[in-house]
């Protein structure tokens, strides 16, 4: 067994801060060997996923509960998660998706006028089990030279040897489909649009979005964001699930068909790839996150599995078309292979990181895409100019079948 990191100055720290009130110890246990011991700060218990980490410094709650985020333990590297408390609104899902939490710090006191709770209450009420105290720059410098690996969080005294033994057997994200896991079960029709200070959510009735050029969303795991900002361009918006084929979709009667982000392995969303074939070039089509991968996947555009993802609200993206940097939000594991694009395929978004692909479209399909979250939610409000990419696209095409 690897030896455990330590800081001893944090931990130093940690033990000063916390000595007139006692924690329950917890243990991080990565598949590599290495274990952290830190205490607890949500549910009692354990949860398995794959380790990775996310560098936004604002957006806790939106980041938790990002259905992208299933079967994945998410390290905050912002050292401070909390201080804002959570409240009813800043979420992306019905509920936290990841699987467990690390943070190097939980502040006892939160200050937020919209605060309705703490961080840690936050957690329990929802059964995540999570880890402090530990040097998550130590984590994050370990996950960016090795790669996300599989791991464990148990809370009270554990055996680090057979927590390291069973974060080993744990199957990796590749060939996993969790779309399934985070997908609704019948279909619904959105009505919310974004939240404005003092006045909250914007609030649609049906018969108010009647009218509207109607969207047909695939849901394979959704963020309610990319719903509202929808609304806001001007759509009807009808969510289904993610297992739907394109007969389904089209029996809708839908002017155009929205991908969403999720988890997983793309290549193992084999009947979403399916359906997304079967539109191509009888709806336009717009796609973020896993739904560029799948377009990709559609479009002859194989994935492969990134060593340690893109995860955060800091991201440089360049528009290839038009050479802006946007800042962008991102949350993938996976990527679309620049080696293996066929011609047909035109790139118009690349990371300037590391020139994998951000952006892809195809005009013969009437279909196009981005790998990052133009939606933010959290994060900078750049790239938001797709969605009236996607409306100008809708509305081209229905002016052509009115003429």
């Amino acid at each position: 067994m690897v030896e455990p990191i330590r800081d001893d100055a944090l931990n130093t720290a940690v033990t000063e801060k916390n000595q007139s009130e006692p924690r329950q110890p917890a243990t991080l246990a990565l598949a590599d060997g290495t274990v952290f011991r830190g205490f607890s700060i949500g549910a009692s218990g354990e949860c398995v996923g794959e380790v990775v980490f996310n560098t936004s410094m604002t957006g806790y709650q939106e980041i938790l509960s990002d259905p992208s985020y299933k079967y994945q333990i998410l390290t905050f590297t912002y050292p401070h998660i909390g201080n804002v408390g959570v409240n009813e609104d800043d979420i992306e899902s019905a509920k936290v998706q990841a699987a467990g939490v690390i943070v190097r710090d939980v502040p006892k006191r939160y200050s937020n006028y919209r605060a309705q709770g703490s961080f840690s209450d936050y957690l329990v009420k929802n059964g995540i089990v999570g880890i402090g105290g530990i040097d998550t720059r130590a984590l994050v410098l370990l996950l960016r030279t090795k790669g996300a690996q599989m791991g464990i969080i148990a809370t009270g005294e554990q055996n680090a040897d057979d927590l390291v033994s069973r974060a080993r057997l744990l199957h990796s994200m590749d060939g996993l489909d969790l779309t399934k896991d985070v997908t609704v079960s019948e279909a619904y029709q959105w009505s919310e649009g974004s939240w404005q200070n003092g006045t909250g959510y914007q609030k649609f009735d049906l018969s108010q979005l009647a009218n509207r050029p109607h969207i047909v969303a695939l849901d394979w795991g959704i963020k309610y964001n990319i719903l509202r900002l929808l609304v806001d361009r001007g759509f009807r918006v009808t969510v289904v699930p993610g297992s739907s084929s394109a007969k389904e979709i089209l029996s809708y009667s839908p002017d155009g068909v929205f991908l969403s982000n999720g988890p997983g392995d793309p290549a193992a969303v084999t009947y979403g790839v399916q359906a997304v074939k079967d539109l191509l070039g009888k709806k336009p089509i717009f796609g973020i996150c896993l739904g560029h991968q799948i377009l990709g996947l559609a479009l002859g555009a194989p994935t492969f599995k990134l060593k340690f993802g893109h995860r955060g609200g800091n991201h440089p993206v360049q528009n290839v078309l038009t050479k802006k940097v946007e800042i962008t939000v991102q949350n993938h594991g996976f990527a679309t292979d620049i080696d293996r694009i066929p011609k047909s395929i035109r790139v118009t978004h690349m990371n300037l990181n590391d020139n994998t692909i951000e952006g892809l479209d195809s005009r013969e399909a009437g279909a196009f895409s981005v790998q990052y979250h133009p939606e933010s939610s959290p994060g900078p409000h750049d790239a938001q100019y797709l969605f009236e990419r996607f409306r100008k696209l809708l509305l081209r095409e229905l002016e052509e079948i009115l003429h």
